[in-house]
């Protein structure tokens, strides 16, 4: 996979340090929306240990106190780098207390929208900016202005709601400007990145992809040969496309039957890969063996972590029956890891917390031989979309809701059984295909049908029936790491909610979830 080193080599870089804050993926997206590149860090990073230096650097927001006895801090010598810093809500409140303390738990909590008002209009943070709505989410607050700093903003709530110290090239906003709910705080960030940090708006796709197929090709060298983990959807074909592309037919794609895939999955991924893209393509079925290892198994958990588990030891099995030319063996692994993956599956000592472990990061076998190659690692869903068209994948295919590795295992909620698998897997088709012949699967990023581990009391033919629900579900998000719920017409879901109960046998009920995320996470599981 690539390191950071070797892509903020070849980039302007404004390095993000996370203190753990749920938005702190979102500052590294709205900087690479510009063209800008930017890489999110653990804040325990040792800037000595940094292998490039980065353009800027922003501090995120975090769940701690600064004042805490177990609050996470910078490494100071971030401030020796003679670079512009920006502290975000919790970064602001450390850049405070190392300049004089000053932090403190405020009145009330300040969670929503307030009224920025800005005081120096001629701070170069705020160029072009206006007195606008933005997005609060703090408990502490500055109580006093750290010596060599100037206040900038207030809102109602924070009389230091923007602050700037002019000699270091330092600011420090309350306020979370990479949310979508603070109205100008795409021009902020703007600022800082290309006016105040005069980063190069150069990090594109095009550029991505010629240095990512040259990288590959180099790292796996002339004769070796790589086997690739495939599902059909986006990621893995992007993934396995770029793998084709660097090494021809030196790539071996491998796609497992896992028994809890969507209905026709395996004919659709045949011939989208191997017909269609002309990628060498092995089809195993080993329905049998993961049903079986799941049998029992309730925690989803241990149900990503043995279906991970699974896929490497199938992997490693069929990379067995290749024989490569040169006589040696096959050394690595091609998966579709994406950045939010990584993001959201590992956790550093400090304030992060594993939301939940993915198949293709968390759930890997420690003693794995295989070497992996994660091209995708540094991009987002959007970006992999963009990729997908500049490779020449079909358009159909690069806008293909996604679909998690564990697959219907984790919209199976309690045990997996091919009986249970058989009912998601009937409501989901008719979900997805009402979806379509409604015009809306461009709207809606992702959308299925989930079984839930409870029985509802029913009435079908005037007799009583005890039989279980289903939930639907579908998203609005550009990212996937923050998603509203798609609003359908209520004649829509009426439509859909007959078919499934109709049409799948064991449903009685259907329900509609209407939870963003956060709190809720895409999938139930």
């Amino acid at each position: 996979m690539p390191s950071v080193e070797e892509v903020a080599s070849k980039f302007d870089t404004i390095l993000v340090l996370d203190f753990g804050s749920q938005y702190s993926h979102l500052i590294t997206r709205r900087l690479r929306e510009f063209n800008v590149y930017a890489e999110m860090l653990p804040c325990t990073q040792k800037i000595a240990e940094l292998k490039f230096k980065p353009t800027g650097v922003i501090l995120s927001g975090g769940p701690y106190s600064v004042y805490a006895d177990d609050a996470p801090h910078v490494d100071h010598d971030v401030f020796k780098l003679g670079v512009p810093i920006m502290g975000i809500c919790y970064g602001m409140q450390e850049l405070a207390w190392i300049n004089g303390k000053g932090v403190a738990r405020g009145d009330k909590r300040e969670y929503g929208p307030a009224t920025l008002q800005i005081k120096d209009a001629n701070c170069p943070l705020f160029e072009g900016m206006t007195n606008s709505t933005v997005w609060m989410s703090h408990g502490d607050k500055l109580h006093d202005l750290p010596k060599g700093y100037e206040i900038v903003a207030v809102s109602d709530n924070s009389p230091y709601c923007a602050i700037y110290n002019k000699t270091d090239n330092i600011y420090g906003i309350q306020f979370h400007p990479e949310v979508t709910h603070s109205v100008e705080g795409k021009t902020l960030l703007r600022n800082f990145a290309i006016n105040i940090c005069h980063a190069k708006n150069d990090w594109s796709m095009e550029n991505f992809v010629d240095t990512e197929i040259q990288r590959v090709r180099a790292l796996v060298g002339p004769t070796a040969e790589v086997i690739g983990a495939v599902s059909g959807g986006v990621d893995s074909t992007v993934a396995a496309k770029i793998m084709k592309e660097a090494i021809g037919d030196r790539f071996h794609a491998i796609y497992v039957d896992n028994g809890v895939m969507r209905l026709n999955e395996t004919e659709q991924v045949k011939k989208t890969l191997d017909e269609g893209l002309g990628i060498n393509l092995v089809v195993v079925d080993a329905s049998e063996r993961f049903l079986g290892k799941l049998k029992g198994v309730t925690d989803p958990e241990k149900k990503r972590k043995i279906i991970g588990n699974e896929f490497i030891h199938v992997f490693e099995e069929e990379a067995a029956k290749i024989q490569p030319k040169d006589g040696s063996e096959i050394e690595f692994l091609l998966q579709g890891t994406l950045y939010p993956d990584v993001i959201e599956s590992i956790s550093f000592k400090g304030p992060s917390q594993t939301i939940k472990t993915h198949h293709n990061v968390g759930g890997l076998l420690d003693n794995m031989k295989l070497k992996l190659i994660e091209p995708l690692r540094e991009l987002f869903k959007d970006e992999v979309r963009h990729l997908g068209e500049l490779l020449g994948v079909p358009e159909d295919l690069v806008w293909r809701h996604p679909f998690p590795g564990p697959g219907l295992a984790i919209r199976v909620l309690g045990e997996v059984t091919a009986a249970q698998v058989k009912i998601a897997r009937e409501a989901d088709a008719i979900f997805i295909q009402e979806i379509k012949d409604a015009g809306l699967y461009r709207q809606i990023s992702q959308a299925f049908a989930a079984l839930l581990p409870v029985k509802s009391v029913g009435v079908m033919g005037d007799q009583r029936t005890y039989e279980q629900v289903i939930a639907l579900r579908a998203i609005e998000t550009v990212d996937f790491m923050t998603a509203d719920w798609f609003v359908f017409d209520a004649a829509f879901l009426k439509r859909v909610a007959s078919r499934i109960v109709n049409e799948v046998d064991g449903v009685a009920r259907v329900t509609y979830d209407i939870t963003s995320k956060p709190p809720a996470t895409v999938e139930w599981e």
